[in-house]
């Protein structure tokens, strides 16, 4: 049926391009066909392909005992005595089946980034794997070992063995390629094997909740399962990004790890096996401007840091909660996502300087940056408080020790929501029914009273900045007043 759909568009063009050539001889000039169209891609599939390889893993999987048509009773309700004491005796007990163990083999794609059969691929193809084969594109199967890999940006180094220098290709400048620039991709999807897709690069700096360090490119050249490992290749030849995710629903919307993080993670999993990455010891989160408005910021950006954790290098420097980061080591700091990264690329040890405004005012912080290691109860029903209800739609009181212990807090200090009002202010904020409120107006609140005072003043539909305790984590919040009806 897609064969036929293809073959009836095709008739439909050449009504189009005899028109357009009726019209060129009338003198209307519609633009150059030619120079709008890529070129071939053949030399260039030519040139990066042997430098392509697959990788077939196997795992082993261990399994839950056998259930139902083994499982036996015991004696006296229908099942034989012999048979109840042959699993007795071999198996430990009645009906019970030992855990089994099966092979699982898995497909991915690596491309040859050094000579001495360096390889790099996803770190989710070759994960736990027992086996690793690596195939090169003239047939030769090789043994593979792992150098290094790192969970938190999904890559891998394998290392096969070569006698001779194998075909490789460099990484190139990912920073350096546009939006609409082409792109190939070359892989092993669903074990169909050397295939070549072509597109160009849709977007950069995709965040798709992949790890803290998102900074995907986006293309729209077919990446299907198995290409995963697999490089994305700019029309000199070079990698500029390792496939690594796909839209499950999605058609042409593919992502590649920049080739320049792939660059850093490479060179520590070469050197050290492992990432070694910097560390502040905080929590951010974005400026929303709301949040801006309320904190009296010019503009919505930096990263907002909504908790510091104790003894850590931002404790030690003197951050506080309520603190926005604007720059990094001279580098600012626009969108909140881009300051763990920053963080991370900094060498433990080293002394950063950050940019902070706290309570309006600019002011300059040296920490030196540590380095990043591995590492509910109810509620009860309070009497609501009618302004604090009417105006921001939930239900606070005081939180005691009692309460405090329940919800696994180490001190009683704030107030707990303990309703909040369905399609409310609060609940628009995304608020919630446990969640601690520290602050108002970045000031501790400790008492309803407080609030209740705050929320009086507020204007219909204007903000109130909220620092919110939830489990182990703070955060800012902005919950609006009520507008008038």
């Amino acid at each position: 049926m897609r064969r036929l759909l293809r073959a009836r568009a095709f008739v439909f063009i050449i009504p189009m391009i005899a028109i357009g050539l009726a019209l060129a001889g009338a003198g209307i000039v519609l633009g150059s066909t030619k120079a709008q169209l890529p070129p071939s891609f053949a030399d260039l599939v030519a040139k990066v392909s042997p430098a392509v390889v697959n990788i077939r893993t196997v795992k082993t999987i261990k399994g839950p005992a056998m259930p139902g048509m083994f499982r036996f009773g015991t004696p006296g309700k229908g099942q034989m005595p012999d048979l109840y004491e042959f699993f007795r005796r071999f198996f430990g007990g009645p009906g019970f089946m030992p855990p089994r163990q099966f092979k699982q083999r898995a497909l991915g794609s690596g491309v040859i980034v050094d000579p001495e059969g360096y390889i790099l691929t996803n770190n989710h193809v070759v994960a736990g794997a027992d086996k690793i084969v690596v195939k090169l594109k003239n047939g030769r199967e090789l043994p593979a070992k792992i150098v290094g890999r790192d969970k938190k940006t999904d890559l891998a180094l394998l290392k096969i063995p070569a006698k001779h220098k194998l075909p490789w290709l460099p990484l190139g400048d990912s920073d350096k390629m546009r939006v609409g620039d082409w792109v190939i991709a070359v892989g092993n999807p669903f074990g169909l094997e050397n295939t070549v897709t072509a597109g160009i690069i849709s977007a950069k700096g995709r965040i798709i909740g992949a790890g803290p360090y998102d900074d995907f490119i986006q293309t729209d050249a077919s990446i299907n399962p198995g290409n995963s490992g697999g490089p994305l290749v700019n029309m000199k030849g070079e990698v500029i990004g390792i496939n690594t995710a796909i839209v499950a629903h999605g058609q042409g919307i593919g992502f590649a790890i920049p080739s320049n993080m792939a660059k850093e993670i490479m060179a520590q999993l070469k050197a050290h096996g492992r990432v070694i990455r910097g560390w502040l010891g905080i929590l951010i989160q974005p400026v929303t401007p709301d949040i801006a408005k309320s904190m009296g910021l010019k503009e919505a950006k930096g990263a907002l840091v909504a908790d510091v954790m104790k003894h850590s290098p931002a404790d030690k420097a003197g951050l506080k909660r309520g603190d926005v980061i604007v720059e990094f080591n001279g580098k600012p700091v626009n969108d909140w996502h881009e300051l763990p990264r920053m963080v991370a690329a900094t060498k433990p040890g080293t002394t950063a300087k950050l940019l902070v405004i706290r309570h309006g005012h600019t002011r300059p912080v040296k920490v030196t940056v540590g380095e990043l290691k591995e590492t509910g109860g109810k509620l009860a029903k309070a009497a609501p408080s009618k302004t604090i209800e009417a105006t921001l739609g939930m239900s606070v009181q005081k939180l005691t020790p009692e309460l405090a212990k329940s919800l696994g807090l180490e001190d009683a200090k704030g107030l707990v929501i303990t309703a909040v009002e369905p399609g409310g202010p609060a609940d628009e904020a995304g608020l919630r029914r446990g969640d601690v409120i520290l602050e108002a107006a970045q000031k501790p609140v400790n008492s309803v009273a407080q609030l209740k005072a705050l929320a009086s003043k507020l204007h219909p539909g204007q903000g109130l900045l909220l620092l919110i305790r939830r489990g182990g984590t703070t955060l800012f919040v902005v919950v609006k007043a009520r507008e008038a009806k």
